[in-house]
């Protein structure tokens, strides 16, 4: 295999110039441009896991998130790529899958490849534990965050959210109003804390099931509650996996939407307008979330001691036909 040495040969340059040179340190224009031509004769690849050894500069940032099924996490990962491809950086991406242990060894693995920073959507264990002094490099935390959290953060305003396809129901005349919420995560919380507040400020229950945010898990939810008798007349779905598994049990039950009951949910996917007469939803701005992500990942670099900043940004209620006039 081509070697460093190899280059500086034909390069009629010491080694310590070519690494300088890959390494973007102070060599003259004339210099680097022979370097860079005498590595694009040799074929020359530089070791980057030597380099990464040598450096606590990688260029890596290391993305972290619960659920790569989830079209929400799948969506906010592209934005996170496209970000670090267009600053030269490179991204690895590790999917917890919801397990703390999973997560602890993920956590471990970027240490371990001194990644310049993270972005990270914790699980509620590692949510209520985040170490205080962080871990080692800068971190961002996306979707997940506790209120009184001191990490950069980017998310959504779940309370909001919720409280939005609630008054759209309300607004409709629905008023037995169900909700399937995710168990895994302070986002399933808060929204779940939108839903019942909003209810109760027009003296009405709030039904409520917490579930593994999970398509089979609110399948089996939404299917145990319809036929039980005393399902609502309209159901709330905290995320896009929890959606999808209530419509494919109503689906199963031929259960009619929105005549025999209304749904509403979360996350504007593609599939959401097709399902019947389409599914009125909250669409997140999945790509300012990841791009906004960055840019605080870039900040918290240049500036590691600045203030944390907590950025919340807001879903739209995008209303469709499983939510018409009762």
């Amino acid at each position: 295999m081509t070697s460093i040495k190899d280059v500086a040969l034909h390069a009629g340059v010491s080694v310590a110039t070519v690494s300088r040179a890959l390494g973007n340190g102070p060599v003259s224009t004339a210099l680097r441009e022979r370097v860079e031509a005498a590595i694009a004769a040799t074929g020359y690849h530089p070791n980057l896991s030597a380099r990464r050894l040598r450096s606590q500069h990688t260029r890596t940032v290391g993305l972290v998130v619960s659920d790569i099924r989830n079209p929400f996490f799948t969506a906010v990962s592209r934005a996170v790529e496209e970000a670090a491809y267009q600053a030269d950086m490179r991204v690895i991406l590790c999917n917890t899958d919801e397990n703390p242990e999973r997560e602890a060894l993920y956590l471990r693995l970027m240490q371990e490849e001194r990644v310049s920073g993270m972005i990270y959507a914790p699980t509620s264990t590692m949510s209520n534990r985040l170490p205080a002094n962080g871990f080692g490099f800068p971190t961002v935390l996306i979707d997940r965050c506790p209120e009184d959290c001191s990490y950069d953060a980017v998310v959504l305003d779940n309370h909001e959210a919720a409280s939005q396809l609630v008054q759209h129901l309300l607004a409709q005349g629905y008023r037995h109003i169900g909700g399937l919420f995710g168990n895994t995560s302070t986002t399933g919380a808060q929204r779940h804390a939108g839903f019942a507040e909003t209810l109760a400020a027009a003296g009405l229950p709030a039904p409520t099931r917490f579930i593994a945010p999970r398509t089979e898990a609110a399948e089996s939810a939404t299917r145990d509650w319809l036929v039980s008798g005393q399902h609502p007349q309209a159901l709330l779905a905290s995320n896009g996996q929890i959606l999808a598994g209530m419509v494919r049990a109503l689906r199963n039950l031929r259960t009619q939407i929105p005549h025999e009951l209304a749904v509403v949910g979360f996350d504007n996917e593609p599939w959401t307008e097709l399902v019947g007469p389409g599914l009125t939803v909250i669409e997140q701005p999945v790509d300012e979330i990841g791009q906004t992500a960055m840019d605080l990942l870039f900040e918290r670099m240049k500036t590691p001691t600045r203030p944390a900043r907590r950025i919340v940004l807001q879903g739209r209620c995008i209303v469709r036909g499983s939510s018409v006039t009762r």
